[in-house]
């Protein structure tokens, strides 16, 4: 503007054209055109010299220039349709500018299309440059398009899905093939990713898949349990993008158009028989491309994370992350919860009886929770149908048969005698399984708090010399019935009496 008021306070001085062109440094054309515009207002120079440098631009810019003419207006009414249309899958801008130059055989080519078109693209929806932080934000996003493996027996081309994460600041890319978008696999390649890069950043950022957010929102989204807690794990935050809103993420979705490039064509003639070979091969085509320079840079990718960005991330945990599961279950009358996945029993506190409970169990542990308490831990155990008992979480009675064993048995009854002892071992040793003589031993034991350790002491001495071993045998003889049928204790090994004038009961009796 200041060259404007310079050419016009010469104009009014009196000066040549060429004088005044090379005094301002200005082609004589361009001095012929202000003039004319000065002219043509009828204002006096001072009126002119006057205005502020925004009314002086209006003055000789905007107010002169020359409207629309029908057929840019033609082609502008077009690019509402034009953006629309593009975000269908296959459709591309030369096919739209050729239906639209069909429809205007008098229109613009398709280099001037593209040119008009993204002018009016950034002034409908302009977009926000983002500043990244060092450290601030994790990318993450699976590619539109898949990769495959061949099955080595059968043939058959599998395909799986592409993982693929990118830091803000350094723009350091990594890249997995994982078997679907289910939370598994998205967990464990979030993880990976982590361990890739040797740092945690202060939020993951992903899209609005299932594996992530359970419910989508505006304003307060859902998160996925399972991905919560390994955020906590790590202690980093999920910042969900917005749904429908790529440019919440605009730098995973161009990672992911440069990746069609740097790695799916390098692996496009490759056959792989597994994802451990496929993803191999991925590593190392990925490393070339984090340690190629930065368009017009002089540094790459991982220089700039080495430099920047790898000291700005928080350290990892010691341990990784395990992934957990859920189950909800209903505890049982006998104190136990059927972890179902397994069908494996595992106890509980009894109070719990009948309470709709919430398992979380991973590859090595199981977890009992009631309205967030956790209530039990286990080790996991796959066996089918058996059960994992902790004795604390049993009621008083129940501890007490839970310790029924062989060894209990001889201790309580070498607790007395050592007569005894050998009459309970005697019986076990007539059984064909141990627990069959439980109840047995348990009755035979309990005569001691009824009749006195002496007496029992002395009616098993009197079963050892008669040599049968059974609870009735010394039931028998507390009860003194041993002196007037002494044969009455080989009642279940002899056969029942075949005279007719005397009844099996009374033979018994």
């Amino acid at each position: 503007m200041s060259k404007i008021r310079k050419i016009l306070r010469m104009y009014s001085n009196g000066r040549s054209i060429m004088s005044i062109a090379a005094q301002a440094d200005a082609s004589r054309n361009t001095v012929k055109k202000y003039l004319a515009s000065f002219k043509d207002s009828g204002f006096t120079f001072e009126e002119v010299d006057a205005l502020n440098d925004k009314e002086l631009e209006d003055f000789f810019g905007k107010s002169r220039e020359m409207p629309p003419t029908s057929r840019m207006q033609s082609m502008l009414r077009c690019f509402p349709h034009v953006d629309k249309e593009l975000k269908r899958t296959g459709v591309n801008r030369h096919i739209l500018w050729a239906e639209y130059y069909r429809e205007f055989p008098d229109g613009y080519q398709y280099s001037q299309f593209c040119f008009y078109y993204n002018q009016w693209k950034n002034r409908v929806n302009p977009t926000m440059h983002m500043d990244h932080k060092a450290g601030d934000k994790l990318y993450v996003d699976f590619a539109g398009q898949k990769l495959s493996i061949t099955d080595k027996d059968t043939g058959e081309i599998i395909t799986v899905e592409v993982f693929v994460a990118i830091l803000g600041a350094s723009q350091l890319t990594y890249v997995e093939a994982v078997g679907s978008q289910q939370k598994e696999d998205f967990i464990t390649a979030c993880e990976n990713t982590l361990h890739y890069i040797g740092g945690v950043p202060d939020a993951i950022v992903p899209d609005n898949l299932k594996a992530a957010v359970t419910k989508s929102s505006r304003y307060e989204p859902t998160l996925n349990e399972s991905f919560a807690d390994f955020a906590d794990h790590y202690g980093t935050t999920i910042l969900p993008a917005r749904a429908f809103r790529p440019r919440d993420k605009a730098l995973v979705e161009g990672a992911v158009k440069i990746m069609y490039t740097r790695i799916y064509a390098p692996l496009r003639k490759g056959i792989y028989h597994s994802l451990k070979e496929l993803n191999e091969a991925i590593r190392q085509v990925l490393e070339e491309h984090n340690n190629r320079f930065l368009q017009g840079r002089n540094y790459s990718r991982r220089q700039q994370f080495d430099e920047i960005e790898r000291e700005a991330l928080m350290p990892l945990p010691v341990l990784r992350y395990e992934l957990k599961k859920q189950f909800h279950a209903t505890v049982m009358k006998n104190g136990y919860v059927c972890l179902g996945p397994d069908k494996h029993y595992y106890s509980v506190p009894y109070r719990f009886i009948g309470r709709k409970i919430k398992l979380l169990y991973s590859s090595s542990s199981v977890e009992a929770f009631y309205h967030y308490e956790r209530i039990a831990m286990h080790k996991r155990t796959r066996g089918l149908y058996l059960y994992t008992t902790e004795k604390d979480h049993l009621a008083s009675t129940h501890q007490f048969v839970a310790d029924w064993s062989q060894d209990k048995f001889l201790g309580w009854a070498s607790s007395i005698h050592e007569d005894v002892r050998l009459y309970i071992h005697n019986i076990f040793d007539r059984k064909q399984h141990p627990e069959q003589a439980y109840k047995s031993c348990l009755g035979i034991l309990g005569f001691s708090r009824k009749v006195g350790n002496e007496r029992l002491i002395l009616a098993c001495r009197r079963g050892l010399h008669y040599g049968v071993y059974n609870y009735k045998t010394i039931h028998m003889i507390l009860e003194k019935k041993m002196d007037q049928y002494e044969e009455s204790i080989f009642a279940d090994e002899l056969p029942m009496p075949s005279h007719d004038n005397i009844r099996g009961e009374d033979y018994y009796k």
